[in-house]
């Protein structure tokens, strides 16, 4: 089997609001498939019908070989589900909430104390093991989440918003977990809404809008489907923004993006260095001086934008995903 993950044209209401409108996405083995997409878009909706936790309107959903309808159980038994808050418990110590759930996945006493030790040490928690959780930052909170969900050696790990509220550090951290897991054999799905992390993290991506899936692929493909590439410009004055903004208007399709905190102004442009060459005559016949001028691929926010009409956080016109 050479997928763990694989949805056929799945939907879901919820009243009046569509959360699934015939979603199409697989997720391959040995490798991390990030589902991103903004508030309301369906992702939350769409994990919880992989935990078997939600039923499908219609469609079909297979998790590691097996029909979530049919056999929900046998689903349930390979898979670990992370959510977007930490789920342990504060006045217990890390190594008693690993080995309290290990035992309720059915583990004696012994092989509960020995997966414990092992998620711990794999998570860099064993120095923090036999302090009390509420002692913990957030960070270790969350990592002691994500162990909680390996002790049952799941097959397949389910990741919803996992560095959500985090600080920089601290996601780091996570995200060096979560390569650890990959490496020793752990098939992931993360749902996020931030690109970067998808982009550290993902083998393939799936970008959904409005309950579809709109473009899938590796990063890089995601970037050349687009098509077109960004010049960006670092302004040496800040009142020179709106008029480097106007003299790069022609050079491609779209408007000109300003920043204004970091001076920036950036365009999409079809490839080669005319383009760039095309950009320097432009801001020199304005008369704007430039710290630094550059054409490069786009982001994968850029990316977003492109293919959605939208940023990948703007859930202000659309239903909050009833599963969340």
């Amino acid at each position: 089997m050479t997928h763990t993950i694989e949805a056929v044209g799945l939907a879901k209401r919820f009243g009046e609001t569509r959360a699934l409108d015939g979603l199409d996405l697989v997720a391959g083995r040995g490798e991390v498939t990030a589902v991103l997409g903004p508030n309301g878009a369906g992702k939350t909706t769409f994990v919880r019908m992989v935990a078997t936790l939600l039923r499908p309107d219609r469609g079909e959903l297979w998790v590691g070989g097996h029909d979530v309808r049919r056999d929900p159980g046998a689903v349930r038994r390979i898979i670990g589900l992370a959510g977007q808050t930490a789920a342990v418990e504060p006045a217990m110590t890390g190594r008693e909430n690993l080995e309290m759930v290990a035992r309720l996945f059915g583990h004696d006493r012994r092989s509960a104390r020995a997966n414990a030790e092992g998620v711990l040490e794999g998570l860099e928690l064993g120095e923090a093991a036999d302090r009390r959780v509420k002692t913990y930052s957030g960070g270790m909170r969350r990592r002691l989440d994500l162990g909680a969900s390996l002790v049952g050696a799941p097959r397949l790990l389910l990741l919803d918003e996992p560095t959500s509220g985090l600080d920089p550090r601290s996601r780091m951290q996570l995200w060096d977990a979560i390569r650890g897991l990959v490496e020793r054999g752990t098939d992931v799905l993360l749902t996020t809404q931030y690109l970067d992390e998808a982009d550290q993290l993902a083998s393939r991506i799936a970008i959904v809008d409005h309950g579809r899936v709109v473009a899938a692929g590796t990063p890089r493909e995601l970037k050349q489907r687009v098509g077109r590439s960004v010049i960006e410009v670092h302004v040496r004055r800040r009142e020179d923004l709106a008029p480097a903004a106007g003299a790069l208007q022609a050079l491609g399709g779209g408007g000109p993006q300003v920043e204004e905190a970091t001076r920036r102004v950036s365009v999409w442009v079809d490839p080669g260095h005319r383009s760039l060459r095309e950009a320097l005559g432009a801001l020199e016949a304005a008369g704007i001086e430039a710290d630094d001028l550059a054409i490069r691929p786009p982001t994968l926010d850029e990316v977003f934008l492109s293919l959605t009409g939208h940023d990948a956080g703007d859930g202000t016109d659309r239903a909050t995903d009833h599963a969340a």
